[in-house]
């Protein structure tokens, strides 16, 4: 697995398939495991990069705050990297703020852009006191996994698999330092003056059912990029999991666009570059 020091962090991520670069950006959680479930659908067409940004389990680093800015850089870092950019670019929860801050802020590494279950910072009460309930039930971890799983998935979903796989679930997602260092990056970021910077073409994605981040956050990350689409899943926060199918044919029809394969002024460019 390549793994590259940024600052004073060991940023590694993963590759699978051939293609044009697609980055699977993850959210507040153990880090790029969580598209397990999906990136291989993507691999006919793609190179998926699955990057551990700080705070996640895998990768290393000084254990300071996080900061958008910071988790951006680790991005770009990547991308330059694999030497291919510039690279489609996904990022759920968390990540859709960090992905839409790089999208702003270096828009030469940024090809097509997809915010999932996002938000934009400040503003939404729910949201703020669903990470400060999950924050300050860091000290029972069975409590907060159960919480957390709550938030994460939909009450259908739930109702769907049975009591033995909710029981699982209740269990998986852990309290550790990195974790609520995320959890803390989410009750501070803001980059509500950065979205009218993203030129990228970039699809949101909204889940109706969302328990932690409710979809008023997407459509307003959707109404403050310039010429953003929108798109609403009946699904809760971890959408990869509920409806994966739906959501892969969605980014999939949106990075295969004829506007993204072309380039924006309908020249070839992107393709010759492969």
């Amino acid at each position: 697995m390549p793994e590259i020091t940024v600052g004073a962090a060991r940023v590694p991520y993963r590759v699978r398939g051939e293609g044009r670069p697609l980055l699977l950006v993850h959210g507040t959680n153990a880090g790029s495991k969580s598209w397990d479930g999906v990136a291989g659908a993507f691999t006919d067409t793609s190179r998926v990069v699955l990057p551990d940004l700080s705070g996640s389990d895998s990768t290393r680093d000084d254990g300071r705050d996080l900061t958008v800015e910071l988790l951006a850089g680790q991005l770009a870092a990547v991308i330059s990297d694999l030497g291919e950019g510039p690279a489609d670019v996904v990022g759920h929860s968390m990540g859709a703020p960090v992905v839409a801050a790089l999208a702003a802020v270096r828009p030469d590494l940024v090809r097509g852009l997809v915010l999932v279950a996002g938000f934009a910072g400040q503003g939404d009460e729910h949201l703020r006191n669903a990470l400060i309930l999950m924050r300050d039930l860091a000290g029972d971890g069975d409590t907060f996994a159960r919480f957390a799983m709550l938030v994460a998935f939909s009450r259908e979903h739930l109702g769907s698999i049975g009591r033995a796989a909710v029981e699982e679930l209740a269990t998986a997602y852990r309290p550790n330092a990195g974790r609520l260092r995320q959890i803390d990056l989410d009750l501070r970021l803001d980059i509500r003056d950065l979205l009218p910077r993203v030129q990228a073409p970039t699809l949101v994605i909204g889940c109706a059912r969302d328990a932690l981040a409710p979809v008023e956050n997407s459509r307003e990350l959707a109404a403050a990029i310039p010429g953003a689409t929108y798109e609403e899943m009946d699904s809760g926060h971890i959408v990869m999991a509920e409806r994966p199918e739906e959501f892969v044919k969605l980014v999939r029809d949106f990075i295969n666009q004829p506007v993204l394969i072309m380039g924006k002024s309908g020249d070839h460019d992107d393709l010759l570059a492969g």
